[in-house]
């Protein structure tokens, strides 16, 4: 088996708000986190905390869930680690405000029969399969919503965990319920891979190369070796700027089964 992962931040001047981790039982099978913190607007978010802090409490404990409760399936792990961590900070912070923190998810695990997946939000899953095919597991209802609505932060805030809108992991664990999950016997998966938004974007923003060839990158190069082909490409001028802001917080982590 091999494992390789890397993030890095969009801004210097800012903490990174991704999480992503690994793990590797001595009993078998594995796990794979990634998140992507919501960076929130200027203002007001009910937190005293901060983003940074939330995406570590949420990812510590959706990795330690998914490696120890094998018996769980991935939505109730997500739920119970949502619930969890809502309760680290209920007493000192506003946990009902629109934009409490939050994070989009990917978690996967498998063990000797099966692949399990959970992808929530704009954060994307890639699944090889033996003959080298790759196929996109996504979340795709902010994809929905027109630009010109995600422009207005009152009308984005509107659609934040709501019907019709998107959904990303906050306060309530009911919103494990809205996840994308599956699971593929184990046979059928060579090599899997879990990427924010700011490492996807290679593909899906830049149309650098398509899923498969970013996973090809993926395995000669590494996590590190995509997140640097972003930046190449952020940083060419001839280029204009991503959906949102030039550069992004960027995490990947691959692993060959």
């Amino acid at each position: 088996m091999r494992i390789d992962l890397a993030t890095a931040p969009g801004s210097q001047e800012r903490p990174n708000e991704d999480w992503v981790s690994a793990s590797a039982p001595a009993s078998g099978g594995g796990v794979l986190v990634a998140l992507d913190g919501v960076t929130p607007p200027a203002g007001d978010d009910g937190c005293v905390h901060g983003v940074p802090w939330f995406t570590a409490r949420l990812g510590g404990r959706l990795t330690e869930l998914s490696g120890s409760r094998r018996d769980m399936p991935l939505d109730r792990i997500l739920a119970e680690a949502v619930r969890a961590t809502a309760e680290a900070h209920r007493d000192t912070c506003d946990l009902s405000h629109v934009r409490t923190p939050q994070a989009t998810v990917v978690v996967v695990r498998w063990d000797e029969a099966y692949v399990e997946h959970l992808v929530l939000s704009d954060s994307v899953l890639l699944l090889q399969a033996p003959g080298g095919g790759v196929t996109a597991v996504l979340d795709d209802r902010l994809d929905r919503v027109p630009r010109e609505v995600l422009r207005s932060v009152a009308a984005t805030d509107a659609l934040r965990n709501a019907e019709g809108g998107f959904f990303t992991a906050a306060a309530d664990p009911a919103v494990a319920a809205r996840a994308v999950t599956g699971r593929t016997p184990r046979g059928r998966v060579r090599a899997v891979a879990a990427l924010t938004d700011g490492a996807s974007r290679w593909t899906d923003t830049f149309g650098e190369g398509d899923w498969a060839e970013c996973l090809a990158v993926l395995r000669k190069e590494g996590a590190e070796g995509l997140i640097d082909r972003v930046r190449a490409v952020e940083c060419d001028p001839a280029r204009p700027p991503a959906r949102y802001k030039r550069h992004d917080d960027a995490s990947a982590v691959y692993a060959e089964l």
